[in-house]
């Protein structure tokens, strides 16, 4: 089976005006670039987003806050992003913050096919209102159901054509949990293998949770804030 897509512009083609997408990454690093790129450039609307944070304002997902291609964000951190800031403020943006933990829970259970689970994060903030609350063992706890989408776009650093995937270092963040929590997962990877190139034992993601997978180019590989040291 070959899952290999000739380019992000053929990957994004697959979704529509309304879809809900979640994408890997942790500020900038891990990001996939290439399908955001692809997804700006094609200029599909109404989209809600599921990710740790917004990008900043000229580059990852910040560049769809600033067409007007997101209607919703579902994320844990959105500081770096002066423009998710005038958008929310100005009512233009639907947001939904969730503590870190708890995101990468929620997407984990949604992955898992679990129904929701108890945690203690949030119990008596504004976050828990709405939610079914339970005291165990005398800890008060929060009801959190899980996260699912429609879509997950995933970066990898080497991926073999049946999808099988790996990922380096702090870019694995997001990325894992995310494959297996979307109905379709497409994934773009710096190297594109063989299958039988990657050891086994070496696989994050097995190939049977991504249905698509395309060598992406040209990775900028930002950073959000460069901090040097005066010696």
């Amino acid at each position: 089976m070959n899952k290999v897509l000739a380019s992000a512009e053929e990957a994004v083609e697959r979704i529509p005006d309304g879809a809900t997408i979640m994408m890997g990454g942790f500020g900038l690093c891990g990001i996939p670039e290439t399908l955001i790129a692809a997804l700006h450039a094609r200029g599909t609307k109404g989209l809600t987003v599921i990710s740790n944070n917004a990008g900043i304002d000229d580059f990852g997902i910040g560049v769809l806050l600033k067409a007007r291609q997101v209607r919703k964000m579902i994320a844990t951190y959105v500081g770096e992003n002066k423009e998710f800031e005038r958008q929310y403020l100005s009512g233009e943006l639907e947001v939904e913050l969730v503590p870190q933990g708890t995101f990468a829970e929620r997407i984990r259970a949604g992955g898992a096919g679990i129904g929701g689970f108890f945690t203690p994060t949030a119990f008596g903030t504004l976050v828990a209102e709405g939610k079914e609350t339970r005291l165990i063992d005398g800890t008060p706890y929060v009801l959190e159901k899980p996260l699912t989408a429609d879509f997950a776009f995933v970066k990898g650093w080497k991926g073999d054509r049946l999808g099988n995937l790996v990922y380096r270092k702090t870019a694995r963040n997001f990325n894992p949990v995310m494959a297996p929590a979307a109905g379709v997962t497409i994934a773009e990877v710096e190297q594109l293998l063989e299958p039988g190139t990657i050891d086994p034992e070496q696989v994050v993601t097995p190939g049977i949770f991504v249905r698509y997978v395309l060598q992406g180019a040209h990775y900028e590989r930002r950073i959000e804030k460069r901090t040097v040291r005066r010696d």
